[in-house]
């Protein structure tokens, strides 16, 4: 059934908000280079203007970037794919296996971490010069001191990133080493690809990804251009974004982040394990994506319809929260996923249409109706959403009935409340169960 559009609520200003600014605010450290100048914010402006353009096409080059940390890793395959969207790139998360991959397929351009977990990365730089000395080297490292260039200063690495980076500065000097943009015609995709349905059934689960906003996008483009932004606005608009706040949690509680202790439930936990400059970074590699925002009318209007429904979904739990003396926070973010499957789905979409594909408005109803649920298990197992925050989740939809969780009961009352007519017996029963009778 088509969703009808609600009334639009602005954000939540509540305490939340304001910790989130402070997080972001506390510690923006700037990523740096050495061995040569840090680059100008001219180039920087001038890629983003890029970005906000029909992308051109690359000559067929291959990009190999050698990183332990995956979602570093996706980071700098973004960038790359920013700046030419017609480019291979092959993540490695080894030293052997990057070895074995340039013996068989040498690339145009060569990223690598210095520590990784079977040796260092240089002994790929050191095999690369051998074979090619005019592959352009990058080497990524958290060593920032003189005598750890002049070790390698033999391997004439032509660009030194130092972590923590900022994903502006390493796209102004990842564009001076890449081959220039060539304009050719898109190619057209084959007739055996063209049905959505079957695209969906196909998909793997590492494809899976949420639209973001498109104002945050926006935000996230300023910054990428070198423009200063209002990290108040940025707090405000984080907490309310579905991708974002998932994407955090899915890295703060991965194994590369993890330690002892509580899991991240929400996203001021996440920023505050993150820190604020991962998660900047994290936040511009799903705004480089080239769906990384619904651009399609049909899809942004399904997608504002369940954004409304969240928003309502968020204000009434974390009301019943507070009532109830609990942390708003978990409800909220419980909230904001709840249509995480549905997201998925529309984003999935986006990206089929920016593929040269098209679809009919009752194909996207029919891939709603059939993928909503199956995406949504899959993204909360995948990015390791913790138990709890699952339970919550699926809380808005059903109950186990031998369940005595209040936090769950309070949520699945919220969702009953904007559902059922007020005088419903199930309303009654879980207010009773709550301790609200």
């Amino acid at each position: 059934m088509r969703h009808a559009l609600l009334r639009r609520h602005g954000p939540a200003k509540d305490t939340l908000q304001s910790e989130l600014f402070q997080q972001l605010n506390s510690d923006n450290a700037q990523g740096y280079y050495f061995g040569h100048s840090q680059p100008s914010t001219q180039p920087i402006r001038q890629l983003a203007l890029r970005l906000d353009t029909r992308r051109t096409w690359a000559q067929r080059m291959l990009v190999m970037i050698l990183e332990d940390d995956s979602w570093i890793a996706d980071l700098l395959k973004q960038i790359v794919l920013s700046l030419r969207p017609g480019c291979q790139v092959v993540c490695l998360s080894n030293v052997s296996d990057a070895l074995r991959e340039w013996q068989q397929r040498p690339a145009d351009l060569v990223i690598t971490d210095w520590n990784l977990p079977d040796g260092p990365g240089t002994q790929l730089l050191e095999q690369v010069r051998r074979d090619n000395t005019s592959t352009p080297l990058v080497l990524i490292t958290g060593r920032a001191d003189r005598a750890s260039v002049m070790a390698v200063r033999a391997l004439k690495i032509n660009a030194f990133i130092s972590k923590p980076f900022q994903a502006a500065h390493v796209a102004a000097s990842l564009e001076t080493l890449l081959p220039p943009d060539i304009e050719e015609q898109q190619t057209q995709a084959s007739a055996e690809q063209n049905d959505l349905l079957a695209h969906l059934h196909s998909l793997p689960s590492s494809e899976l990804q949420l639209p973001l906003n498109a104002h945050v996008r926006d935000r996230l483009m300023q910054s990428f251009k070198g423009e200063q932004i209002d990290l108040r606005k940025l707090a405000s608009e984080w907490q309310q974004d579905p991708a974002l706040s998932a994407r955090l949690l899915a890295v703060a509680n991965s194994s590369t982040y993890t330690q002892a202790g509580k899991p991240c439930s929400n996203l001021l936990e996440a920023l505050q394990k993150l820190g604020a400059s991962n998660s900047l970074n994290l936040a511009m590699g799903l705004a480089l994506r080239r769906s990384s925002a619904l651009q399609n009318p049909l899809l942004s209007m399904f997608a504002q319809a369940h954004l409304d429904s969240t928003e309502l979904l968020i204000e009434r739990s974390t009301r019943l929260a507070r009532q109830c003396a609990m942390d708003p926070a978990p409800f909220h973010c419980a909230a904001l996923l709840h249509r995480m499957g549905e997201l998925c789905v529309l984003y999935q979409a986006q990206a089929w249409q920016d593929s040269g594909q098209s679809f009919s408005e009752d194909q996207v109803l029919q891939a709603l109706d059939q993928f909503s649920g199956p995406f949504a298990i899959s993204i909360k197992a995948q990015w390791q959403l913790p138990i709890h925050l699952r339970e919550l989740i699926g809380a808005c939809y059903a109950l186990p009935s031998n369940n005595v969780n209040r936090e769950n009961i309070l949520m699945r009352l919220a969702a009953c409340e904007l559902n059922t007519a007020h005088d419903d017996p199930e309303q009654g029963r879980l207010r009773r169960l709550a301790g609200l009778a």
